[in-house]
């Protein structure tokens, strides 16, 4: 890392190029870079299969027990393995080719799918199966999720980085505003166990993108050697830099107690408002319609992140507690959109800054702590906020996840606004005082980055 930055890095002024009218003309830059281009259309179209079973999911737990406490358990089993092991899945993204890794993360992910629509169509299907496969689901993303933000950066090099990290966020929230669309449409015509069916042949596409890809064109970063401590190392990295420290820990309150969506969406949409899976995907289709929105600002944004930051996770919980209170269908609605924008540009400012602060032998790690950080407390909040949801009623559960981000938000902002101490460097977790990283570190972004979302 080129000399960790200290409080003022986070503020620095935007350098002349990094101007509106250079943003506006190098908006799509990394389409123009083959591997990248193959990258993106595969992960289009994979992660458009993946909202799609993400909502058949839901749906299915809910008609096979109609219990929300059962959503609940459901995503907490899929996010479990990456509370417990993240760290290690970002240590095996450093150390192994990513190209090959994701090859085999792909197709163990798509098979999930595939064992699912058997099951459905089959008419087999118990809880107890879409549970096991959630765990499954959550193990392989261990070493996915974190080996798929890395291996942008040998994709498309340092110098378009920043451009490429906010086309993944795009990607994944235009898939996250497509697909549930899709799936409530295939749900209500032919069925649940088609939406797992189309999930499983959607990652053809990512898996021949990665076939084709030219590693000639790539741009691999040196591969963290074996040794022990190094887990630890990046720990201590991550608690002495205040760049990756405070987003870190706003995105893991944010996170734990304000995207508990599976579980408001499906209640609000049967218990509160009583329509259908039509409703409940147009619902998921209008928050992500408001992602894509916040992940446009949050990539031309040049206020400074750490104002950035607080700002939006103030009015995300603010506006996920006037949600909480909605009183008619179309105001809940509405209020979805500006939801999804404050919470993506949450995340998205978060990651992108994370990302490319992090030295390039340790981002890996660094990116699980970051998702552990985002998602981790899942397997905890999503049982206790269904519990909440199914004892108190949806309007109870939602308020509560507004209200948790807001206080955070508000504790989280006061912290970032204190003077800190330059941070210092850690040579046992693969970084060298004054040497900057082989992909990013010179780059500092307030943009966006892929992840938002849990995967």
């Amino acid at each position: 890392m080129t000399g960790a930055p200290g409080p003022a890095a986070a503020s620095l002024p935007p350098r002349p190029e990094d101007g509106p009218a250079r943003r506006a003309t190098t908006t799509f830059g990394s389409l123009r870079i083959r591997n990248y281009r193959l990258f993106a259309a595969g992960q289009a179209v994979s992660h458009t299969g993946t909202w799609m079973q993400r909502i058949a999911q839901d749906w299915l737990v809910v008609e096979l027990t109609g219990s929300p406490a059962a959503v609940g358990l459901t995503i907490g089993l899929q996010y479990a393995p990456m509370l417990l092991l993240g760290l290690h899945g970002g240590l095996i993204a450093d150390r192994l080719p990513m190209r090959r890794l994701l090859l085999h993360t792909q197709a163990a992910l798509g098979t999930t799918g595939l064992v699912l629509a058997v099951l459905v169509l089959s008419g087999q299907v118990r809880p107890w199966h879409v549970y096991v496969m959630a765990a499954v689901l959550g193990l392989v993303s261990v070493a996915d999720a974190p080996a798929r933000q890395a291996f942008v950066c040998e994709l498309v090099g340092p110098e378009h980085l920043r451009n490429a990290v906010s086309l993944n966020s795009a990607v994944f929230q235009t898939a996250r505003l497509v697909g549930p669309a899709v799936a409530g449409l295939v749900i209500t015509v032919v069925g649940i166990g088609w939406a797992f069916l189309l999930n499983a042949v959607s990652y053809l596409a990512p898996l021949a993108a990665l076939l084709l890809m030219r590693p000639a064109e790539m741009h691999p970063a040196e591969r963290a050697p074996h040794g022990s401590g190094q887990v630890r190392a990046t720990l201590r990295q991550v608690r002495r830099d205040p760049g990756l420290l405070w987003p870190i820990v706003l995105v893991a309150f944010v996170g734990t107690f304000g995207f508990n969506f599976p579980v408001w969406l499906t209640t609000f949409t049967v218990q509160v408002f009583r329509t259908g899976s039509g409703v409940y995907g147009l619902l998921n289709s209008l928050l992500a319609a408001g992602a894509v929105a916040g992940a446009l600002w949050a990539a031309r944004s040049l206020a400074p992140p750490r104002r950035v930051l607080t700002t939006a996770a103030l009015l995300f919980g603010a506006l996920e507690t006037a949600a909480a209170l909605a009183p008619a269908l179309w105001l809940f609605a509405a209020l979805l959109v500006p939801v999804g924008m404050a919470g993506l540009v949450v995340t998205a400012t978060a990651n992108a800054h994370v990302q490319l602060t992090a030295d390039a032998a340790t981002r890996g790690r660094v990116m699980s702590l970051f998702k552990i950080a985002f998602v981790g407390g899942t397997p905890v909040a999503a049982p206790a906020v269904g519990w909440v949801t199914e004892t108190c009623g949806p309007r109870a559960g939602f308020l509560t996840g507004g209200l948790t981000s807001l206080a955070a938000a508000g504790v989280v902002g006061c912290a970032l606004s204190r003077p800190a101490a330059e941070p210092e460097t850690d040579t046992a977790a693969g970084t060298q005082p004054g040497v900057g990283p082989e992909c990013g570190a010179e780059t500092r972004s307030d943009g966006d980055a892929d992840s938002a979302a849990k995967t």
